[in-house]
């Protein structure tokens, strides 16, 4: 079961867990520009809410795990 940080780069995440691409999509945090910030900064630039983005991103990782 993987565990995914609001610390990680997101270009990391996408590269291990590709299908998280839609998540960021659907919280309308910028995984292409952005990718090589952390979830954290980029969702808070973005306006996403952390907390949930985690929540979802993690759930999307274990469909892949």
């Amino acid at each position: 079961m993987p565990t995914l940080t609001k610390e990680m780069i997101i270009n990391d995440v996408i590269r291990k867990y590709p299908n998280t691409v839609k998540v960021f999509s659907q919280f309308k945090v910028d995984s292409c520009c952005g990718g090589g910030e952390s979830i954290e900064t980029t969702a808070m630039v973005n306006g996403a809410d952390v907390p949930e983005l985690m929540k979802a991103l993690n759930a999307e990782a274990d469909k892949s795990a």
